[in-house]
């Protein structure tokens, strides 16, 4: 699916600058944190048009966040399951401790946790550490 279908699809106005947007994204083989895209657009667009697209893309279930171990928020794009009423996003994160690279692994869902009386799970996420299958072991 290209930039201009996705927005079409979840009833986002294209603009040039989501279109860039979800392009980086079509186009990234691992998640991407704001200050990646940022870095990318360099002088194209401000962080508040960013951070604006990357709200509307999560709130629209074009993309999904996941949690670096060091609470750094990445972005990547949500499976075809996932849309602004439900994310289907429960599946095993992996990031690379030798190049930093975070990768969704959707084939691999997180199991079901039963918590004690009284808690009430809202989301569950795995990041799991190690090292990826392009950097030398």
């Amino acid at each position: 699916m290209t930039a201009e279908q996705l927005l079409q699809k979840h009833k986002l106005r294209k603009t040039d600058i989501r279109t860039t947007i979800l392009n980086l994204f079509l186009n990234a083989e691992q998640a991407l944190s704001e200050q990646n895209i940022e870095c990318t657009l360099k002088q194209n667009c401000d962080r508040v048009t960013i951070y604006r697209s990357l709200k509307s893309f999560v709130e629209k279930g074009i993309l999904h966040k996941v949690l670096d171990e060091g609470n750094v928020v990445k972005y990547a794009l949500c499976g075809e399951t996932c849309h602004d009423e439900d994310h289907q996003h429960e599946h095993v994160h992996f990031k690379c401790s030798t190049c930093g690279a975070t990768v969704c692994f959707e084939e691999i869902p997180i199991q079901n946790i039963n918590l004690p009386k009284g808690y009430k799970k809202v989301e569950s996420n795995l990041l799991v550490l190690g090292i990826c299958d392009k950097c030398p072991k």
